[in-house]
């Protein structure tokens, strides 16, 4: 018996369908092992030596795996073909040398960039060792990762209270996002005009050409920059006699674009389907492991995390073969495409993303597949076909017109193509971002010197516009193109700022928030060669030289360390008054926006003679006066205050407050503040004054007087129970917004405004949560239906769940807690078996289903939740700080 180690049950289950009686197929869940979230995990005093820790899960695998071990003839190890892959084998091997298990048994190590039967068999018939200059760059880039959290991270909560921490490419991110909104805020519009003629051939068709020259000088798009010029040229194009002076058709190619690598699979993903990078990737994932298709699991792409873009040969001529089948021959180019990586920190020797067979066509997988999918596949698919089809020929014309008024000559220009052959655009074009699509006009048959005659002159004001907020898709593209990150880690990062409350989405745009301002702005100011582009990506080239085994890796984190440290210690004795100043400086257009009058910005509106500028309290940053404790006016950062709107409230004002008017029923004071955990609305002071948080998606600046009173109105009745009739309420609590019936409590879905809830909705809600319909688990409550995944190979059914410690499979009295990297909405009956088996031999062979009693509603598996206290910790912050 042959043991093969993979990462997650799902590519497990596919393999041992391909390997039969001789091979026993394991997942490792990922990574067994992981640095402790505490100092010392990695130590530089002592050649960067790193203490890896087994725990929870791992340490449960670990275990089956030296179980299965024993007997075994072989143990072949294969994880992803990529760095992640490579140390999961690592971490396995040194596992099991620790525990003595292998006793001399032969390791393979085995990749294969499609999870098919042909990739694995010939995978095993090409063995190798483990690659210890692909583990050393692993070891660097996690060093690295956890040295910058835990050595910068507590330099940023002394200093700039209200960071959460900072990671070595995620704070480089967000220098991006930031950098483009201040680009935004310094921006001053300017005004410009536009004089386009609408004219017509001796045929009668029509065209509209502008304004691009006047008596032998260019005009350019900025140049007419008031209505005074723009009327002048209006008037003499009204008196102008036109005729064609120039004609000329040029022919043009357009070539299709590469397969994906993971980069551009996010960016369109993002584009065209509406998919955040990191779900694309769950996806991807699932597509990639294997799906089940009338009754065959087949891995239905590549391997998705990949800077390749080449495609095998055998692939290349099966697409050929489908484009000649399904378009037609004249769409098949003579000579196959070969592509090349532009980036210059390429270095995985990897396929593109393609299907593994091109002949299965989107509309014959449809129907096994869940919506998002089907379409990621139908996206991957296109783009792969697509990759080796014909050019499209285009034929782009110009029409120079010429305009004479009296002894003034103007020129006027028109310009259009028309598709000649589509060639690959009959199948696929790919989206932009923040760019205006390609003039496809098509202009009337014309030849020079034939008159015109005007229709109609139009002079239109313009103003420029900002450099657009980056979107998700656009900030990959522009960490790729600066080589900062690896493509496969983009996801993690966008998540991660997100996570952090350093960025939000608004209307699929990253705007940074002014926790994310701040920490930039500290880092630019003391630690600015760490954020700097050049830096990063510098450090990812030296990284991929490691890789290639070109450098040592403990050479490089000795460089990178000792300049480093010294920069941490420059920080020891920056005094509070020095970051002020510089936060000041480089936030200025932030915190002060200019006033539309052209007044000072920074004048005090309560007492008119004090200046306004950043101070830093207990929880966080905020704006005060220069002339406090006279004067307490406050703001916070994001919302400058109207005239008058002060925070004084008899001498009693407190940073982050903001007067939002009074209760016309109490007449008490309504403030919006920001708290420990967020911002909230309080009404009057006192000892206990009633407060109420922002839920969820509600930003601060959109908060008035009516919402505040609104959300201080909570919990209030919104109808009647139709049984009961006893009132059903709305609320906002611990876990967010709620609909309630005496014990019974719904959660309100995220896409419901808790302020707009009506009273049809809580009733379905609260129905739906007495019947076991829906919503989480409140006290006294039913559990939650779930999505039935089918039946226990052992008898009863298997349910996935959400629960209020996160998603889990439910098998009878057993329940099993998915692991982060499985999404519940991906989740397969094979992998929900696995893992409920798992639980189950874990609680000494519990079982479930019908073989283990009659199934009950249960509620979700509880997990130990840590206590307040610890979180407080340092290292239970830096444990995040230290990922990217």
């Amino acid at each position: 018996m042959k043991l093969l180690v993979v990462e997650s049950p799902a590519k497990a289950k596919t393999i041992n369908k391909y390997l039969g009686s001789d091979y026993e197929v394991i997942a490792s869940f990922g990574h067994i092992r992981d640095l402790p979230a505490k100092d010392g995990s990695v130590d530089p005093e002592h050649d960067f030596k790193m203490l890896w820790e087994i725990e929870g899960r791992g340490a449960k695998q670990v275990s089956e795996i030296v179980k299965a071990v024993k007997g075994a003839e072989k143990l072949i190890l294969a994880t992803d073909p990529d760095r992640e892959g490579e140390a999961i084998s690592w971490h396995v091997l040194e596992a099991l040398n620790e525990k003595r298990a292998l006793k001399g048994i032969p390791v393979e190590r085995v990749t294969f960039n499609a999870v098919t039967k042909d990739a694995v068999q010939k995978a095993l018939a090409n063995p190798r060792q483990v690659d210890q200059a692909l583990v050393d760059a692993y070891l660097a880039r996690r060093a690295l990762d956890y040295l910058v959290g835990f050595t910068l991270s507590p330099v940023l909560w002394r200093k700039l209270p209200g960071a959460r921490s900072a990671g070595r490419v995620q704070s480089v991110a967000l220098r991006l996002v930031c950098d483009r909104e201040r680009e935004i805020e310094a921006f001053r519009a300017r005004e410009y005009w536009s004089l386009v003629a609408t004219l017509a051939t001796k045929t009668g068709a029509t065209f509209d050409a502008r304004l691009v020259g006047a008596d032998g000088k260019k005009i350019t798009r900025l140049d007419i920059g008031t209505g005074a010029e723009a009327e002048a040229f209006k008037q003499a194009l009204e008196s102008a006699l036109f005729n064609v002076a120039e004609v000329e058709a040029k022919p043009v190619k357009r070539h299709p674009y590469p397969p994906f690598q993971t980069s551009t699979l996010q960016q369109e993903a993002s584009r065209k389907l509406g998919m955040a990078p990191a779900r694309t990737m769950q996806v991807a994932q699932r597509l990639y492991e294997g799906v089940d298709i009338g009754g065959e699991t087949v891995g239905l792409i590549t391997y998705m995390r990949t800077d390749g873009v080449d495609m095998d040969g055998s692939a290349i001529a099966a697409a050929r073969r489908v484009i000649g089948k399904e378009f037609g021959e004249n769409y098949v180019p003579n000579v196959p495409r070969k592509y090349t990586v532009k980036a210059k920190n390429a270095q995985e020797a990897h396929e593109a993303i393609r299907p593994t067979d091109l002949g299965r066509l989107p509309a014959m997988v449809a129907r096994h597949l869940e919506p998002e999918q089907a379409k990621l596949y139908e996206l991957i698919w296109k783009r792969t076909i697509a990759s080796q089809m014909e050019s499209a020929e285009l034929e782009r014309t110009t029409v120079d017109v010429a305009a004479k008024v009296g002894a003034r000559n103007l020129e006027l220009r028109a310009s259009g193509q028309v598709v000649l052959f589509d060639g690959f655009l009959t199948l696929y074009q790919e989206s932009r971002d923040d760019e205006e699509d390609e003039d496809s006009r098509k202009l009337p048959p014309m030849k020079a010197g034939d008159p015109l005659e005007k229709r109609a002159i139009a002079a239109d004001q313009h103003f420029t516009e900002p450099p657009p907020r980056y979107s998700e898709a656009s900030l990959v593209k522009r960490m790729e193109e600066l080589g900062i990150g690896r493509p496969s880690t983009y996801a993690a990062t966008l998540a991660t700022l997100r996570d952090r409350e350093y960025v939000r989405i608004e209307k699929k745009r990253l705007m940074p928030e002014d926790k994310g301002m701040l920490v930039t702005a500290f880092l630019e100011s003391f630690f600015k060669r760490y954020v700097e582009y050049d830096f990063t990506a510098s450090l990812e080239e030296k990284l991929d030289r490691v890789s290639n085994a070109e450098i040592d890796y403990k050479a490089l984190l000795r460089e990178f360390w000792e300049e480093f440290t010294k920069a941490i210690a420059g920080t020891k004795e920056l005094r509070v008054a020095e970051v002020l100043d510089a936060l000041n400086e480089i936030l200025g257009e932030h915190i002060f926006p200019a006033k539309g009058d052209g007044s000072d910005p920074r004048i005090c509106p309560t007492c008119g003679t004090g200046q306004l500028s950043l101070k830093l309290g207990k929880f966080g940053a905020f704006v005060g006066c220069s002339n406090y404790p006279e004067c307490r006016y406050t703001r916070p950062l994001s919302i400058p205050a109207a005239e008058g709107e002060a925070t004084q409230d008899g001498g009693q004002g407190t940073p982050g407050v903001r007067i939002l008017g009074k209760d016309p029923v109490t007449e008490l004071e309504v403030t919006l503040r920001d708290g420990r955990f967020g911002p909230y609305v309080q009404l009057g002071e006192g000892e206990k004054p009633k407060r109420q948080s922002l839920p969820k998606g509600m930003s601060a600046a959109s908060v008035d007087l009516d919402k505040a009173l609104a959300l201080l109105a909570l919990p209030k009745e919104v109808a009647k129970h139709p049984e009961s009739g006893e009132p059903i309420l709305v609320g906002i609590g611990r876990y967010g917004p709620y609909v309630q019936h005496g014990k019974t409590y719904a959660n309100i879905d995220k896409d419901d405004d808790v302020l707009q809830l009506g009273g049809n909705r809580a009733i379905d809600l609260i129905v739906a949560k007495e019947s076991g319909a829906g919503g989480r688990f409140g006290r006294g409550a039913a559990a939650v239906p779930g999505r039935e995944l089918g039946e226990h190979p052992d008898g009863g059914k298997l349910v996935v769940r959400a629960g209020k410690y996160g998603p889990y499979v439910n098998w009878g009295k057993v329940n099993a807690t998915l692991p982060k990297a499985v999404a519940q909405e991906t989740l397969t009956l094979e992998q929900a078996v696995e893992l409920v088996n798992a639980k189950a031999a874990a609680n000494g062979g519990a079982k479930g289903g019908a073989k283990g009693g009659k199934a009950k509603a249960t509620k979700a598996p509880a997990k130990k939740a840590a206590p307040k206290a610890a979180a407080k910790k340092a290292p239970a912050k830096a444990k995040t700080a230290a990922k990217d």
